[in-house]
């Protein structure tokens, strides 16, 4: 065998684990720099935006997400959950104006949403007596939460405070103001980003 072929030969795998190696570095340093690009478990913390795909909620369902550390409850509310809400008397809830709620200035009326996307209820899943995570019960007459007054909403375990599929507690619970609405926009038809601001225009 030549000298001239053992070099040629010899050239050629090198060339071809200098790229193999190469390559896996490329890959290595590839990775982590993509990564960086999303949003850190500190980040989120401190409340980057949440994006979430809303295309597959169905009517009378909730998603739950985690923004900033808190749960954020999506309701997908039906025509008649919505009409009900209309129905509920002033005289039964606590605040039915959401004048003391915690909520972005362009959530507004019974509903508590942006105009236009009613069905969609956004709220931060905690009960404003002590934090706890009141349970959906959108089913309405429910003979432990008031039976034919019942239409619909979520009920905090820990002390009993009620609230409609709007998040307005009711009058004679412990909870002081309404669940709080998270700013959000909606990004696209499918896409709502929790924690950024709907621009009013």
């Amino acid at each position: 065998m030549s000298e001239e072929f053992v070099n040629e030969s010899r050239r050629k795998f090198l060339l071809g684990a200098t790229s193999v190696v190469g390559g896996a570095g490329v890959v290595g340093a590839t990775v982590p720099f993509v990564a960086s690009w999303q949003p850190s478990a500190k980040a989120k913390a401190a409340g980057a935006p949440v994006r979430v795909n809303i295309s597959k909620l169905e009517y009378g369902a909730r998603l739950v997400v985690e923004w900033r550390g808190k749960p954020v409850y999506i309701v997908r509310r039906t025509p008649e959950s919505i009409a009900s809400i209309q129905a509920i008397s002033d005289s039964v809830l606590r605040d039915p104006e959401s004048l003391e709620a915690k909520q972005p200035a362009y959530v507004d009326g019974s509903a508590r949403t942006i105009a236009g996307r009613e069905e969609f209820l956004i709220l931060v899943g905690l009960c404003t007596h002590l934090g706890c995570a009141p349970i959906f019960r959108p089913d309405v007459g429910a003979s432990d939460l008031g039976g034919e007054s019942w239409l619909g909403g979520f009920f905090c375990p820990c002390h009993g405070s009620k609230f409609d599929l709007s998040g307005r507690v009711f009058a004679g619970v412990p909870a002081p103001t309404n669940l709080e609405i998270p700013p959000h926009n909606f990004e696209t038809e499918e896409i709502v980003v929790i924690g950024v601001d709907t621009e009013v225009v």
